[in-house]
């Protein structure tokens, strides 16, 4: 069943770690890719890009309002995400344990699924 690990990173700290460090942590990042490959569960991952674009239709509006961030209001950010082939939650949450990110960011383990259950 799938599950997707969502990185919830700090807002700024992306800038703070700097070129340099930021690219060390990624190579980190694509060598657990790489290890999600070879055991056969990765489906799609990727780092997003910031800032981020919020798009808004309130009940009535006539078009959708459009937020181009940063938004001074968030503390944390999506930074990127897994989607997982895992055969239980349990596998996901150990998977979730492995993940380099999580020594500097929150991974979080959700099951996807129909939005009405």
């Amino acid at each position: 069943m799938p599950h997707m690990l969502l990185i919830i990173e700090p807002v700024g700290q992306r800038e703070e770690r700097g070129v340099e460090g930021g690219q060390a942590l990624y190579q980190r990042m694509l060598d657990f890719t790489e290890e999600l490959r070879r055991d056969g569960v990765l489906m799609a991952s990727s780092s997003l890009a910031t800032p981020a674009t919020r798009l808004q239709r309130p009940a009535g509006a006539a078009a959708p309002r459009v937020l181009d961030g940063p938004f001074a209001e968030a503390r944390e950010m999506v930074g990127g995400f897994f989607l997982l082939n895992c055969a239980t939650r349990q596998a996901a949450l150990d998977w979730a344990g492995r993940c380099p990110a999580a020594a500097w960011a929150t991974v979080e383990v959700r099951e996807t699924g129909p939005c009405f259950t």
